[in-house]
Formats: structure tokens, C-alpha cells, sequence
């Protein structure tokens, strides 16, 4: 039985898969979208529990995404982990949360990823 329910929202298939295996395979069940707009679909109607967004995306981009979930009373309160090659590993080490989200660096740790996604999840 799953612990939790993650969405993930990349446009890269290889990272849906990689990262959606791994945490499948952690006991986690796992909805994917590889945009925005079918991201804030299944937010609404899988309810996931923890959302790890990629930040550069085609049209809607992650930051407009977390704006949508953060601004909608229904997904308001889900946590928003991105997943971005936009900062270094020493501003992911800061532990620095903007607008609630958190921060992990492309290419990641694995085992700190679930570490994080653990966290979050409770």
C-alpha cells in the first residue's frame, strides 16, 4: 500500500520515469503530467500529497504553476518541491523556502531526494 501520493511534473519523459520508479519502488504511488496545465488537472482530482515541479517548462511554467496550485483553495495546501536546474547545490543547502516551496538541485541525490520527499510527506 502506498504512503503517500506524489505528483511529478517534468516535460522530460526520462525524469518521469527515473524519478517515478524510484519512488513507486519506495512505497509511494505516483501520478505524472509533463505540463502545467495537466498538472493543476490532476491536482484537483488525484489530490496528491506532495507536488515535485520542474521550474523550466514549455507554455505554463513551474513558477505560474505553484502560483495556480498556491492560489486555489482545493491545492492550496500542498507542499511544492522543485526540482530545477535553476539554483546550485549551495543554494539548495541553504534550506532557503520561497512562497513555501523548497528547493532541490538538477542533477540531484537520490537517496537526499526521497530524504526530502520523506520530509514533506511526513
Amino acid at each position: 500500500m502506498a504512503k503517500g501520493k506524489v505528483l511529478i511534473v517534468d516535460d522530460e519523459e526520462d525524469v518521469l520515469k527515473v524519478l517515478g520508479r524510484r519512488l513507486t519502488d519506495n512505497g509511494l504511488e505516483v501520478v505524472k503530467a509533463t505540463n502545467g496545465r495537466d498538472a493543476l488537472i490532476l491536482a484537483k482530482n488525484e489530490k496528491p500529497d506532495l507536488v515535485i515541479l520542474d521550474i523550466i517548462m514549455p507554455g505554463m511554467d513551474g513558477a505560474e504553476v505553484a502560483n495556480t496550485l498556491k492560489n486555489d483553495p482545493l491545492t492550496k495546501n500542498i507542499p511544492i518541491l522543485f526540482l530545477t536546474c535553476l539554483i546550485t547545490k549551495g543554494e539548495e543547502k541553504s534550506g532557503n523556502v520561497i512562497s513555501g516551496s523548497y528547493f532541490i538541485a538538477k542533477p540531484y541525490n537520490p537517496s537526499e531526494l526521497l530524504k526530502e520527499v520523506r520530509k514533506h510527506l511526513g
